[in-house]
């Protein structure tokens, strides 16, 4: 059984661990404990070769997966993107690789490709679509998706679909991109931090299979996360925890060092650090998803639900900019739109058909600018790399 496997696996690697840590038992009394991370044990659950949850198993997103993205709600983003991807193109004299990086099922990249064809003649002789993405079943349903457009008997026309693994030893990140990560950065594992007795201390997991996980206190394992507290002007109240994405911070200064050229654009949702770590999140932001359900426990279900984490945008523009990124533009989701001519897909209609295209289209811009704040909760960071 998949779950037993990973469980066994992750307690293997906490009665292996070097680390020792401690919780309070029932009768108040310290007990020390052998743990690893949180961060070393989000990232078995999400990531493990054979059992992680965005490695393997069924397909994630969607009504039969686990959550929505973004690019499920109608063809809006996709036509913003699209749009916007032109005209930074005009600017590279050569053909540029429009990479979505965690392209999930492909949706978003298969709708753009459309959408910028629809708009441009030349699309395909200023992009090549590049989707790097690890989940087998997610690349097979990306090939589908790009199979439904008319040109998919053009091979120069297909786009290539690449594994994280791939996409870092190839040489195709040397090249001149685009690169577009769409709720990427919130499925990167964290460390978790918290405030005891005034201290800071991290947040691991001991325990075993048989008996379940359990949160224990450790020393801090990663010796930039004070450093970066301080910089990013967060103090944590008594007994208050918060995220520390390190794994982002990492992806970053990679993904600097490899690029030669291009610009990369981060949609996800999360927070600037006075709201990120303000007082009535006491708990921080991390939250698990299972067939549409929200849940704060990330010890039951392991590998086969979405742990996540909303983003701290101050960190990441001070790990883009330490990475030698320099910030382009920050805005809400909402401006970003506003910005790059949504209301100019808003379409009259004659309200017969409720399901027409048009109608379809014109309810999708709504939702995306109007309902339960969404569009403000997201933000879009742009970087650039010369």
């Amino acid at each position: 059984m998949k779950e037993n496997a990973l469980a066994a696996f992750i307690a293997k690697r906490i009665a292996e661990s070097a680390s020792a840590g401690w919780y309070i038992d029932a009768e108040g009394s310290k007990r020390i404990v052998s743990c690893i991370s949180f961060r070393e044990y989000m990232s078995h659950c999400l990531y493990d070769e054979q059992y992680g949850y965005y490695r393997s198993g069924p397909v994630r997103i969607g009504k039969e997966g686990d959550f929505y993205t973004s690019s499920g709600i109608g063809r809006v983003l996709a036509e913003v993107l699209a749009r916007y991807s032109m005209t930074y193109g005009i600017s590279v004299s050569e053909r540029l690789n429009l990479v979505e990086w965690g392209a999930g099922t492909g949706r978003l990249s298969a709708q753009m490709a459309e959408a910028g064809r629809a708009q441009c003649d030349e699309w395909d002789e200023k992009f090549r679509s590049v989707l790097i993405e690890d989940h087998p079943l997610h690349q097979y349903a990306a090939l589908e998706a790009f199979a439904r457009l008319d040109c998919v008997r053009d091979s120069e026309k297909k786009p290539i679909i690449l594994s994280s693994e791939e996409a870092w030893s190839g040489k195709l990140l040397q090249r001149p991109a685009l690169v577009v990560a769409n709720e990427l950065l919130d499925a990167f594992p964290v460390h978790r931090i918290q405030c005891v007795e005034g201290k800071l201390v991290e947040l691991g997991v001991a325990g075993n299979a048989q008996l379940g996980f359990i949160e224990a206190y450790m020393p801090i394992t990663d010796s930039r996360i004070k450093g970066w507290l301080s910089r990013d002007g967060i103090q944590l109240l008594e007994e208050q925890r918060t995220e520390i994405h390190a794994a982002a911070s990492d992806f970053l200064q990679r993904l600097g060092k490899v690029m030669s050229k291009g610009r990369l654009i981060l949609i996800d949702y999360g927070h600037e650090s006075s709201e990120y770590a303000a007082e009535h999140r006491m708990l921080g932001t991390l939250m698990c998803y299972w067939r549409h359900q929200a849940s704060d426990s990330p010890y039951e279900r392991l590998g086969e639900q979405d742990i996540t984490s909303h983003v701290p945008f101050t960190f990441i523009r001070h790990a883009a900019e330490e990475s030698g990124w320099q910030l382009i533009s920050y805005s809400t989701q909402k401006q970003f739109l506003l910005e790059n001519g949504v209301l100019e897909l808003l379409q009259s209609h004659d309200g017969v058909d409720p399901f027409s295209e048009t109608a379809r289209m014109n309810r999708a811009i709504r939702q995306l600018l109007l309902s339960d704040q969404m569009s403000e909760t997201f933000k879009v960071m742009v970087l650039d790399k010369k």
